[in-house]
């Protein structure tokens, strides 16, 4: 068994082509062309276990890997993997992880999807460190589905990883790239599955030993590949649902950075949380306008609105795209995997902290601060109950990033009825600041005073929405710690 660090990615099919006619690289590329086979169970047991099986032919050599992973990659990360050659293109599962797996079930292993590349293979020195080069260029086949592959990988081999940043920053500006966080065998299950229109937060498998600084390195890697993911539905479509797991996911990476903000001295912390703050901002309008159009009752209106939603959605496709997006995306990526922080001496106390004990202090800390601002919710000016949202909305994300590490049957059942609680006062929260910020946009987009505006924000309930925001408040404070 090995571990292997990567950075990977994509390409353009023009942009790969461009990197081959300028030969980057000190020497001509070896080509290669590869299949590779991937198994797993019709139940899909491997991958629900973290595990890709394949089998690779080059030539005439067969290579079968296993490649373990926690499902959290984010561009740049570390995964178990097992090789060894095989004489046909049947598995050997013989001392390998995969074996006993399958002898707790009665299911076999079968083929389900075929990669077919072209890949072009380069040995590199970058400073003192050793990386191998490999750009693919080809498709993954599922059934009758199948999508295409380019991209540009960089694997680690000796020296300091940073130096893999370092290469792919110079082929970013070669042509662009942008950071993937898809494996192949990922890639080809997605072609198995439905097509998804938008990809939500998912639950990480914390555990209570873990330090509380390889905790953050985790979920932050997590909010990275929602972003990524929900960023590539929005390149071959405007589902406004991946628009919003696109903001959602740069608001819940923001919000553990302020969380784990005792962690960290290093000068980029704050960069990279206003460059997210930046991206962030730049979905905002498109956003705003999908929840007003769902809301919209006079067809004019709508009309006037998916105008407006049309040059939002340029806007925001233009943000995303731009090498300042680009460049964020590689920033983070390097910070999170590269963790050179862990040897700053500067809050190494909190992150060498068990995470179980960090997620309490963090916790108890947000909670009081919600409980504090909400005192007086009704006689609060707009400001004021912005900075509660704001709060809430970390309190939320804190509980749902750390709700793994409490587990037990009351702690479940607690956590539960505090998440309803936390909904529902983000709920009236939001509505209320729907009509502060409403007015801003339609201003914006020229829609102000149009026919039926008045029913998008319903200003003259301001008061009934007051009362309910506070009544949500107190059961929020009455909702039982899960932590405790």
């Amino acid at each position: 068994m090995v571990q292997e660090v990567e950075l990977k990615l994509e390409l353009s099919h023009s942009g790969a082509t461009s990197i081959l006619k300028r030969g980057p690289f000190e020497s001509p590329p070896t080509v290669l062309h590869q299949r590779s086979m991937y198994f797993d169970t019709a139940e899909w047991d491997l991958a629900k276990h973290g595990y890709s099986l394949r089998i690779r032919q080059s030539g005439n050599e067969r290579m079968q890997t296993i490649k373990a992973t926690d499902g959290v990659s984010a561009g740049s990360f570390t995964r178990n993997e097992w090789e060894r050659p095989v004489a046909s293109s049947l598995p050997v599962l013989d001392e390998t992880p995969i074996r006993s797996l399958l002898d707790r079930t009665d299911h076999k292993l079968e083929a389900l999807f075929e990669v077919d590349i072209k890949r072009h293979l380069w040995n590199v020195t970058e400073g003192d460190a050793a990386i191998e080069v490999a750009l693919d260029m080809g498709k993954i086949v599922a059934g009758d589905r199948d999508t295409a592959v380019c991209e540009i990988e960089f694997e680690h081999k000796a020296g300091p990883p940073g130096a893999l940043f370092a290469l792919g920053r110079k082929v970013d500006l070669t042509t662009p790239a942008h950071i993937g966080v898809l494996s192949n065998a990922e890639r080809g299950y997605r072609l198995l599955g439905p097509v998804q229109d938008a990809v939500k937060a998912s639950i990480l498998p914390l555990k209570p030993d873990m330090d509380a600084g390889t905790a953050f390195a985790h979920i932050a890697a997590a909010c990275l590949k929602q972003f990524r993911v929900n960023e590539m539905i929005l390149r071959t479509a405007r589902h406004a649902e991946a628009l919003h797991q696109a903001r959602v996911s740069l608001r819940r990476l923001r919000s553990l950075f302020s969380i784990c903000r005792s962690m960290f001295q290093d000068r980029r912390f704050e960069h990279l949380r206003d460059e997210l703050r930046w991206l962030a901002s730049e979905l905002g309008d498109a956003r705003s306008i999908d929840v007003m159009l769902g809301r919209a009752k006079v067809e004019t209106l709508s009309s006037r609105l998916q105008e407006a939603r049309d040059h939002a959605y340029g806007a925001a496709e233009t943000a995303l795209s731009s090498a300042r997006a680009r460049a964020l995306m590689l920033d983070v990526a390097e910070w999170i995997s590269v963790r050179d922080w862990r040897s700053d001496p500067p809050g190494e106390g909190v992150r060498q902290q068990a995470t179980k004990d960090f997620a309490s202090g963090a916790l108890g800390r947000l909670r009081k601060k919600v409980t504090r601002r909400g005192d007086n919710l009704i006689g609060a000016d707009d400001e004021a109950r912005h900075e509660l949202r704001k709060t809430a909305k970390k309190l939320r994300y804190a509980a749902e990033f750390f709700a793994p590490l409490f587990h037990g049957d009351t702690e479940a059942k607690r956590h539960r009825r505090f998440i309803a609680a936390m909904e529902e006062l983000q709920e009236q929260l939001g509505l209320l600041n729907d009509l502060v910020t409403t007015p801003v946009v339609l201003a914006k987009f020229g829609l102000t005073g149009a026919t039926g505006t008045e029913a998008l924000f319903g200003a003259a309930d301001k008061s009934k929405l007051l009362r309910r925001a506070a009544k949500a408040h107190d059961v929020f404070v009455e909702a039982r710690r899960f932590w405790r």
